[in-house]
């Protein structure tokens, strides 16, 4: 592809703000969900400065809400993502994320006394569980877009000790990360009691900001220059 219509295409889809997202709705199992233990931002603006407070849970992301879910070590939850709403979505061709936003899917967790009353959502301690990135020329939001839902599911390990914790969903959106900042963030917390579960926190963890530089490979990035790997920002995968 000529450089000149690499900076159109980067151009073009930089103005898609409308086609934004959010972390609106929790699955405790395949069959229930709720917003009532979602930590919801007041809108569905990207973060693009990875040194901002709200790098760990959004704008608002340290004001607790009512409920605590609860899930069992090893269980599968779903994470459900929405341009504007759920009962918009289908006609919404930008639900859940336009499908030019292309980038990776990450999940952390962090150990919190109780989940209900954690408001330093800075000083916590975050250990990734779960990523997807690039694969075969296809991206974690390629998946989602296609899956038409807004679902992403994490697999809870069950090797982490019960008790409360912050569950941080991130999107990362690449198509104008060219030059920083580019990057669109999109992150939310879910309050969740693990039940059932073993073992010890991981050593491996990180805080936000602070675990993303705007140097990053995953951050600052060409996605448009045939690509064919993608360093997926972060720790690894606990």
């Amino acid at each position: 592809m000529k450089p000149a219509v690499i900076l159109a295409l980067a151009s073009l889809f930089a103005t898609q703000a409308t086609a934004h997202t959010t972390l609106q709705w929790f699955w405790t199992n395949a069959s229930t969900s709720t917003q009532s233990c979602v930590r919801q931002p007041p809108n569905n603006n990207p973060v693009q400065d990875v040194t901002n407070s709200a790098m760990a849970c959004n704008v608002n992301g340290g004001v607790p809400v009512s409920s605590v879910c609860s899930v069992a070590a090893g269980s599968t939850v779903i994470h459900e993502w929405h341009h504007t709403n759920r009962a918009q979505g289908p006609s919404d061709t930008d639900d859940p994320i336009a499908s030019s936003h292309k980038g990776p899917i990450i999940t952390y967790l962090a150990k919190v006394p109780d989940a209900a009353t954690a408001t330093n959502v800075n000083s916590l301690d975050w250990f990734k569980i779960a990523q997807d990135g690039l694969s075969g020329g296809v991206w974690a939001v390629d998946k989602l877009y296609t899956a038409k839902n807004g679902k992403w599911s994490v697999k809870i390990p069950s090797n982490i000790p019960s008790g409360d914790y912050l569950m941080r969903g991130e999107i990362i959106a690449l198509h104008s990360s060219t030059t920083y900042p580019g990057a669109q963030l999109y992150m939310g917390c879910v309050q969740i009691r693990v039940t059932g579960g073993s073992g010890s926190v991981p050593s491996s963890t990180v805080r936000f900001p602070g675990a993303y530089k705007s140097t990053d490979p995953g951050i600052t990035v060409n996605i448009y220059s045939g690509l064919k790997t993608y360093t997926i920002p972060g720790p690894a995968v606990i």
